[in-house]
């Protein structure tokens, strides 16, 4: 015993540190537009290559992330855009049940809302903080365009409020106002080379014409770093591939990595930004949740030229499309081909695209490598645990599939993407295991609150329309038979509904500008033609090519999932809000307790599937 005093007594003189915090550090990383098929390990895990359908791709770090933990491979969006998605993964509710299905600013006046899980954790004492992109557009009211910042996080550094504000960035585009007004002139483009030095350009102009000197800039730019831009598009200046001006290390997303670091390295202290405003550091005492969000493989999409010359090497192949596929497409998805068109560039572009994305991707599995070290150097000082969450993608991407580059779509490659989990204690989380049960983005509130010790059982939190994931972890239990999702982005409102078998899709409501719940029930009634249904049976077309909504054998079955699904997301709990207003929206609740996670198929409207074609194992 006496020894064991002088034990602690030394302990205490030289400072060394008990971990009393019982609550863990929580890391929560977010891409943009990532692909999980950018993942080798995700590759390996669902078809035994390391490869993409599409080809080479790089992720050493995400792997080793992956064997230290839990890597689950059917996870999907609630909503396959920016805005809606992020706004379901830190609110833990569907689109329909929060009223978010586009980037109109959302705000928590109306009674309905309810806080945010970064919110929550602030309650619990945990300090919280972002570094990169948030974009959940979830605001404080206040009248004005854009709110008020609802503080769901303690302390921030904006990928573009903060880093490009200050012209920290690499390439980028931003409106330009007349000097001391908020008259828009329109929007340039700006380029940041490695001794400092930006060169700018109107890209697009209010009024007048683009002069003959920004026409010759943006020309010559264009060819020295080999920028791809969109053809048909509803937005012709995207970049969808070449090289970035900096070299890795120097891009905005390498200066989000920087931020997050020195917040973690100057614990207790303070320090100054990379734009030179004084900050304070970490505080050691306090548990800690940051959201660190990256802006990559987001366009423009311009990977450092050390990633891009590998990739160059590398032979891709291009996605099977036909336009004889369009025959089958209903309206909305005519326009979302229209608008984001892939198929009709020249293969030797298709290529650049797929290389440049992959590469970019590869470059951002080195920044996380880096983040995800320095996130555990803080932990082991302090003696603290942890927990690490990476969200692949905010939604995925289309490289080709459906003949578009993009998402906004119902389809898989717009909607699916992946998770890990990573814990220190790993009696939580076993290491290199993989789930693969549905699992959707309105599980990660209930999972990080469930992590901080908020008991999430208790009445109050009701309204999380996700499940930890926990729960999966180290057995293959189904929660749900089924994901869903919602977007009224580029061809207007459109519900989905994903099984392990099929995949529905439907119009939602008849115009895009909503007075809230008038005429709810439109989709159930009209006719199919207006409701504009889709299906694809996943057992014999996996790649979702043809649309079997209105083929005789199976116009049944479509009719069952009309039914399902637009019970669920008109019927159960909807609500419609008026966001220009403090409190003012409808709910719907005509078909209460429609989700109910299962799908109970009528065996008769199933078809069978086709001889010869081998069933897909989605799991």
């Amino acid at each position: 015993m006496k020894i064991n005093y002088y034990v602690v007594m030394i302990a205490l003189f030289l400072g060394v540190k008990g971990s009393s915090q019982s609550q863990p550090n929580i890391l929560w990383i977010v891409t943009d537009d990532h692909r999980a098929d950018a993942l080798a390990c995700f590759n390996e895990a669902t078809t035994g290559e390391k490869e993409s359908a599409l080809g080479y791709v790089s992720s050493p770090n995400l792997d080793q992330l992956a064997k230290e933990g839990a890597l689950f491979v059917n996870a999907f969006c609630n909503s396959p855009a920016c805005g809606p998605s992020r706004g379901s993964m830190l609110s833990g509710r569907y689109p329909f049940k929060s009223g978010h299905y586009s980037f109109n600013p959302t705000h928590q006046a109306p009674d309905f809302t309810k806080p945010t899980f970064p919110q929550e954790l602030q309650k619990s004492g945990y300090n919280t903080a972002l570094f990169g992109k948030d974009g959940c557009y979830i605001f404080q009211w206040g009248p004005g365009q854009g709110f008020k910042n609802a503080h769901h996080y303690n302390s921030s550094v904006s990928f573009k409020h903060d880093l490009q504000k200050h012209d920290i960035g690499d390439f980028w585009n931003q409106p330009v106002y007349l000097k001391n007004t908020w008259k828009n002139l329109g929007t340039e483009e700006r380029v940041k080379y490695p001794d400092g030095t930006i060169e700018n350009y109107f890209i697009s102009k209010k009024e007048g014409e683009i002069s003959d000197e920004d026409k010759k800039l943006k020309k010559r730019i264009e060819k020295d770093y080999e920028i791809l831009r969109a053809y048909k598009r509803y937005n012709k200046d995207l970049i969808i591939g070449g090289q970035n001006p900096l070299p890795a290390g120097e891009t905005i997303d390498a200066k989000i990595v920087e931020e997050f670091q020195s917040y973690l390295e100057n614990q207790d202290g303070s320090y100054k930004t990379t734009w030179g405003e004084n900050r304070k550091g970490a505080e050691s005492g306090k548990p800690l949740m940051i959201n660190l969000g990256f802006h990559l493989p987001h366009t423009p999409v311009l990977p450092p030229k050390s990633f891009r010359d590998t990739f160059k090497k590398k032979s891709y192949r291009v996605p099977d499309f036909d336009a004889k596929d369009l025959n089958k497409y209903t309206p909305q998805m005519k326009k979302l081909y229209k608008n984001l068109n892939m198929h009709e560039m020249s293969y030797e572009d298709k290529i650049q695209a797929i290389q440049d994305y992959y590469a970019f991707c590869a470059y951002g599995d080195a920044l996380i490598g880096e983040a995800v070290n320095s996130f555990k150097k803080y932990c082991k000082k302090n003696n603290q645990e942890y927990l690490i969450l990476f969200t692949v993608g905010d939604h995925g991407w289309h490289l080709g599939e459906q003949g578009i580059e993009a998402k906004f779509g119902p389809w898989e490659k717009s909607t699916k993407g992946a998770m890990i989990l990573v814990s220190s204690d790993t009696s939580k989380v076993p290491q290199g295991i993989v789930q693969n049960q549905l699992i959707e983005y309105v599980d990660i509130a209930p999972t990080l609150l469930k992590t901080a010790g908020v008991s999430i059982e208790k009445k109050q939190y009701d309204y999380l329309d996700g499940v930890d994931l926990y729960e999966f972890v180290g057995n293959d239990k189904e929660v749900r038979e089924y994901v869903l999702g919602e977007i009224h982005l580029v061809a207007g409102p459109r519900a989905y509904l994903r099984c392990k078998d099929f995949a529905f899709s439907m119009r939602t409501r008849p115009q895009r500008k909503l007075t809230p719940n008038q005429n709810v029930k439109w989709a159930l009634e009209c006719s199919v033609k207006e409701a504009e249904l889709a299906l694809y049976d996943l057992r014999n077309d996996p790649n979702e090519r043809k649309n079997v909504a209105t083929d005789k054998k199976y116009k049944k079955l479509a009719t069952w999932f009309r039914e399902k699904l637009g019970n669920i997301v008109l019927g159960d709990g909807r609500i419609e809000c008026d966001w220009s207003q403090e409190n003012t929206y409808k709910k719907s609740d005509f078909a209460k307790g429609s989700d109910d996670k299962k799908l109970i198929i009528p065996k008769k409207i199933i078809p069978k599937i086709q001889i010869g074609i081998k069933q897909k194992n989605l799991e």
